[in-house]
């Protein structure tokens, strides 16, 4: 989980600016320009027309800046003879237009010519035809037209032309400044074209770190006042020009600044806001991939307006920027849609969203927001990653990403919110990355650990469980209760004094393979090899419920192993073997024990010796298993021929000891009835009646298959007669060696 939430904590930091990382940003970018490509509309605005000041109208005309008589005709024809609705300037016109000579000819008036009555009076009938500027001051007067200008900033900045009135006033704000982008210089309009068109708007974009714009402020500052944009001004003077008002989003002002949310457009009682972000501006919401071909906007040759081309009204009632698409008229841009966008373009697009009552804001809360998501995501990752498989930690983490993903798409589209998703999907393919690394390198690790430490005394597929959760299993003693196995070997030193030590090997390591398969095969640990001993346990390392069960299984398979051996030892003319297998359950220590030369995992306790002790006496009572009465308890399906009740050395208390001859209900009634009538024997033997051992006695002898068990007893019942009554007596058999 620590490993999981180390990109959270650098993510957080990263959003709280005290560590900047770049590339994120970047991609921040590169995210938010491909969603707004993927989801442009991509349509036409017929609201919206822009001449084109191309290459073919340079040529036709002229190069820039045209003589103003020239924009006075380009203005009538569009106001009078096509009807439009609002003309908007994307050029600017900070100089006198002296192109005309109408200055030359005034000097001459005063000077040489000043004497000269008929030149004089020819010029005064020609100078309201020469002085371009007042032409076209005139064409604009009075008439729903917007100039453009542009704010500087720089140590050489200087302010030149005359500017609009604020289009915030001073006392409709809370006596704070806004935290709008600020400007120290501005060039703009000649004063005769200012005071005939009081409506003028900037045309300054913002340019990203990256250089490329993305946005536009709608309100900017200079000198304590605040202007408004080209494309804001165009709006206004379209719906009638409503009182712009700021829209705070806290009812009290904070700090040295206020927070405000939006512009209010305010008129005959309706306000319209306009969102924005924390700098005033909004994101422009491109329509198309831009420029004459792009296909979001009308583009009409200035040429072709101005020969009278076009046919009458044929752009009635729309809104026309004057703009240019040249490149040497230096008014391209790099945007998330096009590498050379036209400036005027992106005024259009924004006037367009006005019209549609569509924005795209970063909101304040931004960095709140990023904040909440980033933590949501990274704790669910942190405490998810590390419980699940490689395969659903995929599947988790790839929802996470598709559910930030969706939720971010949500709200650009629904509600016009570009919220930030960067670094919320890096945090969360790097804490899914470095959780997948850390589980392969360091848990990975700790599995093959795991595995080498247990392999050679565990099973193959109880290694392959416990490596699943490692952390589950240590080599710590630990008090469980387990059942424990001795095993040893019969008849091997006669068979070794007859065999090559080679020979003697191969053998011993052929029995012993085919004794540790039966152990595994029931899921038994093996604990040593000891000569021609085997020792083994169950439930542990891994639990068993049923390990006294699996013990027995694997030691009736042990049994019939060892007599498969003894057929193929026959076949060879060898001797044959024999098996002795003690069987106790009861409480013991496992764990890696030993010295700091040579440890192993393996089982100590008095339950542990109780098991050799039982090995030893599978010789005594002429059986292949002996097994506790605590083994024999915890598998009452499997039918049980008690052997004797014994107390073995070590142990102060007697324990009964038992045979098993496989599940009751496998038996066939003869043999169950020989186990029964062997039973009632038994218990008139330690009942020291002996007139009725002598009369179950035959009948024991003809029915029950262990010979040796039978002359034991026989033995003992003729030890046993002679000697008198003794009511302390219970039949127990005393071993005081092991």
């Amino acid at each position: 989980m620590a490993v999981t939430l180390i990109p959270l904590v650098f993510a957080l930091l990263h959003i709280s600016g005290v560590l900047h990382l770049q590339v994120l940003e970047r991609l921040e970018n590169i995210i938010y320009d491909t969603r707004l490509r993927a989801t442009m509309p991509r349509t036409l605005d017929e609201r919206i027309v822009i001449v084109d000041i191309d290459e073919r109208s340079l040529e036709r005309l002229g190069h820039w800046p045209w003589g103003r008589d020239k924009m006075a005709a380009l203005t009538h024809e569009l106001f009078e003879r096509q009807q439009i609705a609002v003309l908007g300037f994307d050029v600017l016109f900070a100089e006198a237009d002296g192109s005309s000579g109408l200055k030359s000819l005034e000097r001459l008036a005063q000077g040489p010519l000043h004497d000269q009555v008929a030149f004089q009076r020819q010029l005064a009938r020609l100078s309201p035809s020469l002085d371009y500027d007042a032409l076209f001051a005139k064409s604009l007067q009075g008439r729903p037209a917007v100039l453009g200008y542009y704010l500087t900033n720089g140590r050489d900045s200087r302010t030149k032309g005359v500017l609009p009135p604020p289009a915030l006033p001073e006392e409709r704000l809370r006596s704070l400044p806004l935290k709008a982008t600020s400007w120290d210089g501005f060039s703009s309009n000649i004063a005769e074209l200012a005071a005939a068109v009081p409506v003028a708007g900037f045309f300054n974009s913002i340019t990203d770190d990256d250089g490329v714009v993305r946005s536009l402020p709608l309100l900017a500052e200079h000198d304590g006042k605040y202007y408004e944009s080209l494309a804001l001004a165009m709006y206004r003077t379209a719906v009638g020009l409503p009182e712009v008002h700021p829209g705070f989003a806290l009812a009290r002002p904070e700090g040295d600044h206020d927070i405000l949310q939006s512009i209010l457009l305010q008129q005959d009682g309706r306000a319209l806001p306009l969102p924005v972000d924390d700098r005033l501006t909004t994101l422009i919401p491109f329509r198309g991939p831009g420029d004459v071909h792009g296909g979001s906007f009308r583009y009409v040759s200035a040429a072709d307006v101005f020969d009278g081309k076009l046919p009458p009204q044929s752009l009635a009632n729309q809104l026309v920027l004057v703009g240019s698409t040249t490149p040497t008229l230096l008014d391209l841009r790099v945007t998330p849609v096009g590498r050379t966008y036209p400036g005027v373009e992106t005024h259009a697009n924004m006037l367009s969203a006005f019209l549609d009552g569509k924005s795209i804001v970063r909101p304040d809360y931004v960095v709140g927001f990023d904040a909440v998501q980033l933590m949501a995501a990274g704790f669910l990752l942190a405490v998810a990653l590390p419980a699940l498989s490689a395969a659903w930690a995929v599947l988790l983490s790839l929802g996470v990403v598709a559910a930030l993903a969706g939720a971010n798409l949500w709200l650009y589209l629904a509600h016009g919110l570009a919220m930030p998703l960067a670094t919320a999907i890096v945090m969360a393919v790097l804490a899914f990355s470095l959780n997948m690394v850390y589980g392969y390198f360091v848990e990975s690790r700790s599995k093959r650990e795991l595995a080498a430490l247990f392999s050679t005394y565990v099973p193959p597929e109880l290694v392959e469980e416990m490596v699943k959760e490692p952390d589950n299993y240590s080599m710590q003693a630990d008090m469980r209760e387990l059942t424990v196995m001795f095993c040893d070997i019969r008849g091997f030193t006669t068979l070794s004094e007859r065999m090559e030590p080679v020979q003697l090997q191969a053998l011993l390591n052929t029995l012993f393979s085919r004794l540790t398969r039966a152990i595994r095969k029931q899921r038994g640990t093996i604990d040593k090899y000891m000569g021609d001993c085997v020792m083994a346990f169950w439930g542990a390392p891994v639990a068993a419920p049923d390990h006294a069960r699996c013990a027995i299984e694997a030691s009736l398979a042990m049994v019939q192993a060892v007599h498969v051996v003894n057929e193929e030892h026959k076949a060879q003319g060898l001797p044959a073997i024999g098996v002795g297998v003690g069987l106790n359950t009861g409480p013991m220590c496992v764990g890696d024990m030993g010295s700091d030369v040579r440890r192993s995992y393996t089982v100590i306790g008095d339950a542990v010796n109780l098991g050799s002790r039982l090995e030893g006496l599978c010789k005594v009572y002429g059986v292949e298993v002996v097994a506790s009465e605590s083994t024999r308890d915890q598998v009452p399906d499997f039918a049980w021929l008690e052997l004797d009740r014994v107390r073995v050395k070590g142990k102060e208390q007697s324990i009964a000891i038992f045979h098993p001859l496989g599940i009751r209900a496998n038996l066939s009634e003869s043999s169950l009835q020989a186990m029964t009538r062997w039973h009632e024997w038994l218990s008139a033997f330690r009942a020291q009646d002996w007139a009725q051992c002598e009369h179950l006695w035959p009948d024991v002898q003809a029915t029950l298959k262990f010979e040796h068990l039978l002359a034991f007893y026989s033995q003992r019942l003729q030890e046993q007669r002679v000697l008198p009554y003794d009511p302390d007596w219970n039949g127990t058999t005393h071993f005081d060696t092991k």
